[in-house]
């Protein structure tokens, strides 16, 4: 088994009684004696606080060559391959308190724990009542300085544990509860049905990989699945946790241990708040066509709905940060209907000045062809006073009556059919402009669902 896998094993198991073959009495004398053989009591600081340089490959092997009971020392003239000190971290998200789209931040409660090898920690089991962990203040130790480079703001869930626990095999393991807030690119492209991955990057912030060198204490299926046992149903959902091991190398060469954290969000409260209300406003928008109605009410309808999507893009702009390397496809959704709500507005006010020519000439019709009739009653009356027997003149009054009268039908009949021109050509360009309006959504919203919806 290897080592990482025996101190994750001991670590887990905290509820097994170290007591088991003692008394109360014994046991607790046992404590005392473990806490004088480890020198705590002396509070000596070479032997307690500073960290052992020494770490190789035997130790990693037979760690029991270096307990302090055989007084095993190493010679540094020998020729023996050091390795630097391993340090297992594991970390886990215990909750995903809030994500900041527009400051591109992530704030997490994450719990993590520490273990380290400190040989003059290290006892013989069998000579202390069977008792395989010790708890001792944490300022007693050297501890990790293992730091969190995206880390815009970091504290402790409750207040900084003041104990570490000793193993018996010679490592000490700290638990800590911290609320992080870190830096994390956004991809909102896909937004709210997008997927974000933001990394914790954790790091020695003073030792070179030649003297730590970081490494994972479980696995990442254990660091997932433990993970999701303390998340709440909240708008994000935890998918996996991976990690990676990389090198940063500036001034020194220095070990980094990446945990890449996966999310995905949940949509549904985007979906109803915005992305339905504005679908909606589309389908009142093309039921408008049909409205039976005065052309200025239709009107005013259609500016009705251009404002309320308005609305909806004020909400967007508070949501969505103003840097985003890709358009958010939802503001593109948002715009596009608004701008086919827009032209649709403008044919409608087309399609009304037409309507209204129309009108006009038929107005001019009506005058016309009264303005005719009333000269027919005046042409009628002087005829009547006239002289019955000049037939000559009668004749010729009534060709002339008969003259007007065609000139007049035909004006009449020459309007009328520039009234019904204008009257057909509105009608023509409303039609043919609700069908390619109707492909045109669905040609949009059929490309816009292919690249939007997982």
């Amino acid at each position: 088994m290897h080592l990482h896998w025996l101190i994750f094993f001991l670590v887990t198991l905290r509820w097994v009684c170290d007591a088991k073959y003692c008394s109360f009495t014994q046991y607790a004398k046992a404590k005392k004696d473990l806490f004088e053989h480890l020198g705590l009591d002396k509070n000596d600081f070479q032997n307690t606080r500073m960290w052992p340089l020494i770490f190789n490959n035997y130790y990693e092997n037979n760690y029991t060559e270096f307990s302090p009971t055989n007084n095993t020392e190493i010679n540094p003239a020998d020729n023996t391959e050091f390795k630097p000190a391993y340090i297992y971290v594991d970390l886990y998200v215990t909750s995903i308190i809030n994500v900041d789209e527009k400051a591109q931040s992530l704030t997490t409660q994450v719990k993590t724990i520490t273990a380290w090898p400190n040989l003059k920690m290290w006892w013989r089991t069998e000579d202390f009542c069977g008792i395989t962990k010790f708890v001792a203040p944490r300022n007693m130790f050297w501890t990790p300085d293992i730091g969190i480079m995206e880390s815009i703001k970091t504290e402790f869930g409750t207040k900084e544990s003041p104990n570490v626990m000793l193993f018996n095999f010679g490592y000490a393991v700290s638990f800590e509860m911290l609320s992080l807030t870190t830096a994390c690119k956004m991809d909102l492209h896909r937004f709210p049905f997008d997927t974000q991955s933001c990394n914790i990057t954790l790091q020695s912030t003073s030792y070179s990989n030649h003297d730590i060198a970081l490494d994972l204490l479980t696995n990442k299926w254990n660091i997932t699945s433990e993970s999701k046992k303390f998340q709440a149903q909240g708008e994000w959902e935890l998918l996996e946790i991976n990690y990676t091991k990389a090198t940063l190398a500036k001034w020194i060469e220095v070990d980094q241990l990446i945990y890449q954290i996966t999310i995905k969000r949940r949509p549904q409260l985007y979906v109803i708040n915005i992305i339905v209300p504005v679908f909606f406003f589309l389908l009142l928008d093309v039921a408008s066509f049909f409205i039976d109605t005065k052309e200025e009410d239709k009107l005013n309808f259609k500016v009705t709905l251009l404002l309320s999507i308005s609305v909806m893009l004020l909400i967007l702009n508070d949501t969505l940060p103003s840097t985003a390397e890709n358009l958010p496809l939802i503001g593109v959704y948002c715009c596009a209907i608004f701008c086919l709500i827009g032209i649709s507005i403008v044919e409608t006010i087309f399609v009304n000045f037409l309507k209204t020519k129309a009108a006009e000439k038929r107005s001019v019709e009506t005058t016309a062809a009264v303005t005719v009739t009333g000269r027919d009653d005046l042409a009628s009356t002087p005829d009547s006073v006239k002289d019955q027997n000049d037939k000559h003149s009668c004749t010729i009054d009534l060709l002339k009556q008969i003259l007007t009268e065609v000139q007049a039908a035909t004006q009449q009949n020459q309007r009328k059919k520039t009234s019904l021109c204008w009257t057909r050509v509105a009608r023509i360009i409303d039609v043919t402009f609700l069908v390619l309006y109707i492909i045109t959504i669905i040609v949009f919203l059929s490309v816009l669902g292919k690249l939007w919806l997982p």
